[in-house]
């Protein structure tokens, strides 16, 4: 490691940990050898060798991977809150999948991770009046990853989209911090309205696999949706809502769902308790 390098990673704890990880994953898996240099031991930065890796993924012969990469870099160099909310997901995702044993992990492996993070791109292109790359990448997104976020979307930091499979976001959509989502999540509009049209879900929410949200309408803080349900109305702060259509069955189950992943409930188990105010 150059010392460039070295003093970066000293202020950089995650960074330090997935090189680290790489170091020892490089000298047990000779195979992987050349993708663990090449994506994380010759880079400086948890965001060089982000940009590397999406750069890889995501280039086509008509956008090469060099293009790419520098159009990545450029967004990190340019807004550094990009990089904050890489590190806030990473950290997600490492203290809530319990398939996860490492930063390592995701970075190289994790596609839900991986489309957050294009999204994050696209949406500082758009922020910049670049609309037509900001859409290419999203079309492109959707194609390798099979997540699909329009980059008008507005997303927080430390969210996990677990497997991420099937998950779409719409144009005028609001996730904020600490939201946790499922393989199969659809936050949509209800096909007849414009404008303001999509779903807001507050801060520590869980949104349970395949479930559908639909409208302007708001989850709750710390709220939860249970698996399949299509949730038409608002959800109140820290209630569940589950069925088709989705009605109020009870509590949250915890105080931060999204952090416990707790998805497991029986309707009614918890109707007479009341939410707090």
């Amino acid at each position: 490691m150059s010392q460039s390098a070295a003093k970066l990673a000293v202020h950089d704890p995650v960074w330090t940990e997935i090189r680290d990880a790489a170091t020892k994953l490089a000298a047990s898996e000779p195979v992987l050898a050349s993708l663990l240099y090449a994506t994380v031991l010759n880079q400086s930065r948890l965001e060089d060798a982000l940009a590397y890796l999406l750069s890889q993924r995501l280039s086509t012969v008509e956008t090469p991977a060099l293009a790419m990469q520098q159009l990545i870099e450029a967004a990190f160099l340019d807004d550094p809150d990009i990089g904050a909310a890489l590190r806030c997901d990473l950290v997600a995702v490492h203290e809530r999948d319990p398939a996860c044993q490492s930063y390592l992990e995701p970075l190289l492996y994790f596609k839900g991770f991986h489309a957050l993070q294009g999204y994050r791109i696209a949406n500082w292109l758009l922020r910049r009046k670049r609309r037509g790359m900001a859409m290419y990448l999203q079309s492109r997104i959707s194609e390798v990853f099979a997540v699909d976020i329009n980059p008008a979307a507005r997303i927080g930091r430390g969210i996990l989209i677990d497997h991420g499979t099937g998950v779409i976001i719409g144009e005028t959509a609001v996730v904020e911090d600490g939201v946790s989502l499922l393989q199969g999540v659809t936050l949509g509009g209800t096909g007849k309205e414009t404008g303001d049209r999509h779903p807001k879900i507050r801060k520590g929410s869980l949104i349970g696999a395949n479930a559908t949200v639909l409208g302007n309408i708001e989850v709750g803080e710390c709220a939860r949706v249970g698996a399949g349900s299509v949730v038409l109305t608002d959800v109140p702060a820290n209630c569940t809502a589950a069925g088709v259509p989705a009605k109020i069955v009870g509590c949250a189950g915890s105080d931060a769902p999204a952090r416990d992943m707790q998805q497991q409930f029986e309707c009614g188990e918890s109707a007479d308790q009341k939410p707090e105010a």
